[in-house]
C-alpha cells in the first residue's frame, strides 16, 4: 500500500510540476444566470413529454453501468431529427454549466438523461473504428483533466480495489491547483497510428493580482487498440507542455520535445504500462459520447 502511494504521489508531482500548478477557475458571467433558467426549464419540457414520439420514457436499463452495457445502433432515418434536438439541448447545457462544472444536481441529472437518450439512438457501428479525427470537449460528468491518458493510467494502476485511493488523489490535484483556468481540451484519435493525443490548455496567474497569465498545453500521448465495437484500450506514452506564451521557454518546449516518460516510468514501477479502457456508445459526424472505467461521461464535439 505504502509502494502505491509513493508511484501515485511521485507522478503527480511530476505532472504538476510541468503543468506549474495549472488547475480550473470558473469565471462565468452574470446573463448567464438567466440563460441557464432558461435552458433547464426546455430541456425539462423536452424531457416531459408523454405523448410525443421522442425517447424520453426509456426503460431502467438504459441507465445501466457501462460495464454492461453494449452499444446500439439505430438504423431508423426518422430518428435523425430527435438526435438533433438531443444534441442542441446537451450541448446548450453544458456550454451554460462551464462543460458541467458548474451544474446544479437538477442540471446534471438532465444531462446524464439527455445522453442516455443519444446513446440509445447510435447511428454509427464499431463506434471505436469511427471516431477518427479532432474532438473538442463540451461537457463531463468529472474533472475534466480526467480524460488525458496520464490521469487514466492512474486510476488503471491503482484498481478497482484502490479506487478510493485514486478518488482521493484526484480530488487533492484538484484542489491544489486551483489558480487556472481551463482553455480547450482536445483528444486527437489517429486510428491509422492507433495513438490518441490529448491536449490540455491552461493559463494561471504569475501573481496574485496581477493581470499577467502563462500559458501551455499540456500534451499527453497513448497507444490506442480497439478491442470491441465500442471499446478502446489505452497504454500511456508520455505527456510534454508545449505553445508556452513565455518568451524562449516556449521556442525551447517545442524545438526540443521535452517529455517525461510516463510509459517507462511505469515500466520501472511495475514492470508493465497499465492498460486503460474507455468505451463510446455514440458517434456521428459532429458529436462522440465515451465513458471511461467508472462511468464517468465525456461528450467531444468536432474540432
Amino acid at each position: 500500500m505504502q509502494q502505491l502511494f509513493a508511484a501515485v504521489t511521485v507522478l503527480l508531482a511530476t505532472h504538476s510540476i510541468q503543468t506549474k500548478s495549472f488547475s480550473p477557475s470558473l469565471s462565468l458571467p452574470t446573463n448567464h444566470l438567466t440563460t441557464r433558467y432558461e435552458v433547464t426549464k426546455s430541456t425539462r419540457r423536452f424531457l416531459s413529454m408523454p405523448d410525443d414520439d421522442y425517447p424520453s420514457d426509456y426503460d431502467a436499463d438504459d441507465l445501466e453501468s457501462s460495464k454492461a452495457k453494449t452499444v446500439s445502433v439505430d438504423m431508423d432515418e426518422e430518428d435523425a431529427l430527435i438526435r438533433d434536438e438531443l444534441k442542441r439541448e446537451l450541448i446548450l447545457l453544458a456550454s451554460v454549466t462551464n462543460r458541467g462544472m458548474c451544474a446544479s444536481t437538477e442540471e446534471k441529472n438532465l444531462l446524464v438523461d439527455l445522453v442516455t437518450q443519444l446513446e440509445a439512438l447510435n447511428p454509427t457501428a464499431d463506434p471505436a473504428l469511427n471516431s477518427q479525427g479532432d474532438w473538442e470537449l463540451c461537457y463531463c460528468s468529472t474533472q475534466s483533466f480526467r480524460s488525458s491518458p496520464f490521469f487514466l493510467a492512474i486510476r488503471s494502476f491503482l484498481g478497482d480495489e484502490n479506487q478510493s485511493i485514486a478518488e482521493n488523489a484526484f480530488d487533492i490535484h484538484d484542489r491544489a491547483t486551483t489558480a487556472s483556468r481551463i482553455g480547450k481540451v482536445r483528444q486527437i484519435i489517429d486510428a491509422k497510428n492507433r495513438a490518441l493525443v490529448s491536449e490540455y490548455e491552461l493559463s494561471v496567474g504569475m501573481m496574485p493580482g496581477m493581470p499577467v497569465r502563462i500559458k501551455g498545453i499540456v500534451v499527453t500521448t497513448a497507444d490506442l487498440t480497439p478491442v470491441a465495437p465500442e471499446t478502446w484500450e489505452l497504454e500511456v506514452r508520455g505527456t510534454k507542455v508545449m505553445g508556452s506564451n513565455v518568451p524562449f521557454l516556449d521556442s525551447f518546449l517545442d524545438d526540443n520535445a521535452v517529455e517525461l516518460p510516463v510509459g517507462e516510468i511505469y515500466k520501472t514501477l511495475s514492470g508493465s504500462v497499465p492498460v486503460s479502457v474507455l468505451k463510446t456508445y455514440y458517434v456521428d459526424e459532429g458529436m462522440r459520447i465515451t465513458r471511461d472505467v467508472d462511468d464517468n461521461i465525456y461528450v467531444f464535439t468536432r474540432a
